[in-house]
């Protein structure tokens, strides 16, 4: 693969093949990101898991201490004094069968978190095939099914994201912008490591993070040393 004159420049200033301790990592991918916008810094993290296993899924959802840096846009299934309460709250978008036929008939697709209260998953049920793919569903694992919606929007907006497994067992997930400088980048990495490590499932066995990537949106990865996880990974069971 033949690769850009900056992503180039930037690969020279990692050592080959080395692993690197967090700090180093992420002070590293404040200088990787060398485009025209403020790229997104991501990590991706493969886990020791199987996700074919009921009981070896990792999911949950974390506020990240700084936000992600991405303005978003929230769709909320509710009615009545909860609808009131989500638009109160700052959602986008607020209703019910109305914005259901939307993006039945429209492919309407304009957000980026849809939350519901309980008694909505009915009418939200009938999206799965068009929300699911897109992990749009709304989960209550993530907190979005819940009686307080408000809550969930406000959540939404100040940086909770939601990771989970794709089918190579591996998480991907933003943690901010190259703008935020390494400190916030830092905080908002060690919140969201701690919740995946403390989402470990009980039936995982040996090593839990197998390899943790960090990378801008056009630079090259940065593989932190997954030794560091180990000592902090409760102990299978």
């Amino acid at each position: 693969m033949k690769h850009g004159k900056k992503y180039v420049e930037s690969r020279k200033l990692l050592e080959g093949a080395s692993y690197y301790d967090t700090a180093e990592a992420i002070e590293l991918c404040t200088k990787t990101g060398k485009a025209k916008f403020d790229e997104t810094v991501e990590i991706h993290v493969r886990l020791g898991v199987d996700s074919r296993h009921a009981d070896q899924q990792v999911r949950g959802a974390v506020v990240l201490p700084n936000g992600t840096g991405k303005k978003v846009r929230v769709l909320v299934f509710a009615r009545n004094d909860a609808a009131k309460a989500a638009e109160a709250a700052g959602a986008e978008y607020v209703g019910a069968e109305d914005y259901m036929e939307k993006i039945q008939k429209e492919n309407w697709m304009d957000f980026d978190v849809v939350i519901a209260s309980p008694d909505m998953m009915g009418i939200v049920g009938r999206l799965g095939k068009v929300l699911g793919p897109r992990g749009l569903m709304p989960n209550p694992k993530a907190g979005t099914v819940t009686p307080d919606v408000a809550r969930a929007v406000t959540e939404a907006k100040a940086g909770k994201i939601e990771y989970r497994l794709d089918k190579t067992n591996i998480i991907h997930c933003p943690i901010g912008k190259v703008s935020f400088g390494a400190e916030k980048l830092q905080e908002n990495f060690d919140t969201l490591m701690n919740a995946i490590i403390k989402a470990k499932p009980a039936a995982a066995k040996g090593q839990y993070v197998k390899s943790c990537v960090i990378a801008t949106t056009m630079g090259p990865g940065i593989r932190i040393n997954p030794a560091k996880f180990a000592s902090v990974a409760p102990a299978a069971k």
